[in-house]
């Protein structure tokens, strides 16, 4: 039976170990957390309508359900030419056919970012934005500041969605205390239209959505620094705030940069369409990249997002079976490459779509908002094997 090390405890490391499993793989997978994390959902627990543990599936109960091996531990470096994994806890892995990197990315540190909050960050920020924005309910008024950047050596790695959803929440929140009058929100980002890898008719329809909703904008502005109160620009231009959440781009993972695999500009891992790094000759290594650690080619629209993920990780190990059994039927990513989200607003949501063909946003009062939460928990009960999964998921 051959082995596979798979790197990270996210949407693409737990799907590639789950996936490999079936296909009856040794598999162990190293995570830093002992717990999977919903991303897309834990945008409500900074306003109570979710708990923390809600949006948290507990590795061991994944391990269990799918009889992967688990390793709760850091990884330290990654050596593709001596064939190993170093962990913080300085365990060495070198025992492995094929390695699975898995391990997210890092972020863009912006001078003054500890003055700020992700929702895109460590879990536990969401418990922070929590409490921030308590307190500012409990005086009764307050100015929010809510935003993403860019990263200039990699278009793909923005995540700009949970920060829209999030304010979004926010604003809904604050309207049903009563108290919606008495506060500021403002929705901020250094490009002069964020959201147009959306499509024209999405960006279209979001400044509708901020009009509607009162919320002010500050586009087209480069982030100079964060300050305890506020945001300032380039032009030493300030945008006052109480609390200021923020979503840096993606950046290179610190390991991976330290490494001697090859990455782009960005610090990401590069890779073939079917997300194998490939040896200096153009072949195939025993090492793959999924997720938003690898090199995203493709559009200028493209996204890193979890679907994406959970597709590289299903054709990955599909491509090692096959390799495995002397096939060439291998499946590549960027066929699949589009921009899927329900842009969740608390009262209702929106169905968003691109792929290189059309673009389009979709008003889904009410029952969008309850569509979400239904994949919250498909989502939960699906990694852990208790209900089918979607066909083609």
């Amino acid at each position: 039976m051959k082995k596979v090390l798979v790197l990270g405890g996210g949407f693409a490391g737990v799907d590639a170990a789950s996936h490999l499993k079936k296909m009856n793989y040794d598999v162990t997978l190293v995570s830093d957390r002992d717990y999977f994390y919903i991303y897309p959902t834990s945008i409500w627990v900074p306003t109570s309508e979710c708990e923390f543990k809600d949006v948290c599936v507990d590795l061991k109960e994944l391990q269990k359900a799918h009889k992967f091996n688990l390793v709760i531990d850091s990884v330290a470096s990654i050596s593709k030419e001596k064939n190993c994994v170093e962990l913080q806890s300085g365990q060495v892995l070198d025992d492995y056919d094929y390695l699975i990197i898995a391990m997210g990315a890092s972020k863009m540190k912006h001078k003054g970012i500890e003055n700020t909050l992700s929702i895109c960050g460590a879990p536990e920020q969401s418990l922070d934005i929590r409490y921030q924005i308590d307190k500012l309910v409990a005086l009764g008024h307050g100015k929010i500041a809510m935003g993403f950047g860019g990263n200039p050596k990699d278009s793909s790695a923005v995540r700009g969605g949970p920060g829209f959803e999030l304010l979004f929440n926010v604003h809904n929140m604050l309207k049903k205390k009563g108290i919606r009058d008495k506060f500021e929100l403002t929705f901020f980002a250094p490009m002069a239209e964020p959201g147009k890898r959306m499509g024209p008719q999405a960006l279209k329809m979001m400044d509708i959505f901020f009009s509607k909703l009162s919320i002010n904008k500050h586009f087209g502005k480069k982030i100079k620094a964060f300050e305890e109160d506020g945001v300032v620009f380039e032009d030493d231009s300030k945008l006052e705030a109480d609390f200021t959440m923020f979503i840096p781009a993606g950046d290179g993972h610190a390991v991976i940069k330290e490494s001697d695999l090859p990455t782009n500009e960005a610090g990401f891992i590069k890779t073939d369409d079917y997300s194998c790094v490939l040896h200096e000759d153009g072949t195939q290594s025993n090492i793959y990249a999924i997720g938003d650690v690898a090199a995203l080619e493709g559009y200028d629209w493209r996204a890193k997002q979890g679907h994406i993920a959970e597709v590289m990780a299903k054709n990955v190990a599909h491509n090692i079976e096959q390799r495995d059994n002397d096939g060439s039927d291998f499946k590549g990513y960027h066929e699949h490459l589009n921009i899927l989200c329900v842009m969740d607003s608390g009262d209702g949501a929106a169905f968003v779509y691109r792929d290189e063909k059309r673009g389009f946003m979709i008003p889904m009062p009410l029952i969008g908002h309850w569509l979400k939460k239904g994949w919250g928990t498909y989502c939960r009960y699906s990694k852990l094997g208790k209900i089918p999964r979607i066909p083609g998921m």
